[in-house]
């Protein structure tokens, strides 16, 4: 399989994959260079998979990279990469933040049963990735890794960037009342309960932190 790794320049982040006549799919618009001899190829979706893109707002256009050489796949962030060893697992990862993967990885997309999930602003859809390989996926400050054996875990914000695919998700009030909840300050809770593991950013990276706040503000040009 391909080798990926994490390098910085100038204090950003990018990921490098190294390639021996094998070969990658990336999130469309995640190169950002590459050299040797790796051709590029872009799967034409099914009827079907256009219509589910269309309903799940999820893309569908990934291309892949075939070949021997390396890439390296951004953007450059001030933030972090995570890289995933899958073992014959499934990960729903929060939407946006699948990058690339080995191309034995399936990508596809997971339904959260619970209406809650939209009262948290998670949506109904996320990233669903299957199978054995390595999965790239980007995240806002230094992840951190939590093992659940049968137990809880609640998160306030929206900081938690992947989990296995066996733990229940809610979301819900912090108190049983709805006068504890407003009393207590706190409102909605991301909860995670069951065995598996969860991955969460819960310190973002200052600076693009910064960044992210400034592109925010920033007028787009009209095409």
């Amino acid at each position: 399989m391909a080798h990926f790794e994490i390098v910085a320049r100038e204090g950003l982040k990018m990921v490098r994959c190294e390639l021996n006549s094998e070969t990658v799919r990336a999130e469309s618009g995640a190169l950002h260079y590459m050299r040797g001899r790796i051709e590029i190829a872009t799967p034409a979706p099914s009827v079907g998979g256009m219509l589910k893109s269309f309903v799940t707002s999820e893309n569908i256009f990934r291309p892949t990279y075939q070949g021997t050489g390396e890439i390296f796949f951004g953007p450059p962030i001030y933030g972090e990469y995570e890289v995933l060893d899958l073992q014959n697992e499934e990960w729903i990862l929060e939407q946006g933040s699948y990058v690339c993967s080995d191309q034995a990885v399936e990508i596809g997309v997971w339904r959260n049963k619970a209406f809650s999930a939209l009262l948290g602003g998670e949506g109904w859809y996320q990233t669903l990735v299957k199978g054995t390989g390595k999965v790239v996926m980007q995240a806002p400050g230094q992840v951190e890794r939590i093992e659940l054996r049968g137990e809880k875990l609640s998160v306030d914000g929206r900081f938690a960037l992947a989990r296995t695919s066996g733990l229940k998700f809610e979301v819900q009030k912090a108190s049983r009342s709805l006068l504890g909840s407003v009393t207590s300050g706190e409102g909605l809770l991301s909860t995670f309960e069951g065995t598996g593991t969860v991955l969460i950013a819960p310190v973002p990276n200052v600076f693009q932190n910064l960044v992210d706040s400034i592109r925010a503000v920033i007028p787009r040009g009209k095409s």
